[in-house]
């Protein structure tokens, strides 16, 4: 199959377009900076050349800065991208988003959400794959507050997911037919912020403090219950935080000794 990823390059999008390969198909990287085909769903400009001759469009691209910024390239970059790929005889669009974003009053994921209904009420057949945090994320967000010592660590129920095992389903999902519905998957573990920030330091030995910090309101009422997890998911991961966390620091030892 021919098969466009916008956010080709992305940390979730690099790992489908590395996974569809490795199963035989055809890839198209597609990205402002992509040198075959750049493309810029903020304008529109490159979209029908790049998805020219597509079977699946694979939307894993990513919004920056303030939600109306995200909101130019997710909300109105899904209408542009969906216009092209109609165009041109797509017949398979797959969208990457975040299980709950429905349900988090926080913008970032209101525009997720509004997104959804683009696609949902699009003209070309479509599904909409959703996962939970990345483990990666989660560990990138750490790392980056140890920096000044303290880790602020809010309450909040999570199932995070290795990005991989997350690939693999969009990759699935690309190969076959388009389901008009959701596809949900999480992580192995349903735990809190708190916990997995314990298992972050005790595995990486980062000297960080970890503070408490409350997160009053609806948001904090959200994530507290659990907006951002899913019960009973489509694909459960196998790979928990602190299995992940050990083989990247073995990943990282190994290329420490070359």
């Amino acid at each position: 199959m021919d098969i466009a990823i916008a956010g080709g390059t992305g940390t979730l999008g690099s790992r489908v377009a590395e996974e569809l390969r490795t199963r035989g198909h055809r890839v198209r990287v597609l990205s402002r900076r992509s040198p075959e085909y750049p493309v810029d769903l903020t304008t529109g400009e490159g979209l029908i050349d790049a998805l020219a001759g597509c079977d699946v469009v694979v939307d894993a691209a990513n919004g920056h800065g303030t939600a109306k910024g995200a909101a130019r390239t997710l909300v109105d970059g899904s209408r542009r991208l969906l216009a092209a790929a109609r165009a041109v005889g797509v017949q398979h669009h797959v969208c990457v988003s975040i299980v709950g974003c429905d349900m988090v009053p926080m913008g970032y994921m209101q525009v997720k959400a509004e997104q959804e209904w683009v696609v949902r009420e699009g003209r070309v057949p479509w599904t909409i794959v959703r996962a939970t945090q990345f483990h990666e994320l989660l560990a990138s967000a750490l790392a980056s507050a140890a920096k000044w010592g303290v880790v602020p660590v809010p309450r909040a129920r999570l199932r995070t997911v290795a990005c991989m095992e997350a690939a693999w389903v969009v990759a699935d999902v690309a190969e076959g037919v388009p389901h008009r519905g959701r596809i949900e998957v999480c992580g192995p573990e349903d735990t809190d912020v708190r916990e997995m920030a314990r298992v972050w330091r005790n595995v990486t030995g980062r000297k960080a403090v970890l503070m408490p910090m409350p997160l009053p309101g609806r948001m904090g009422q959200a994530l507290r219950a659990g907006a951002l997890t899913v019960e009973r998911p489509d694909v459960r991961g196998t790979m928990s935080f602190g299995e992940w966390l050990r083989t990247e620091q073995v990943w990282a030892s190994v290329a420490g000794l070359r």
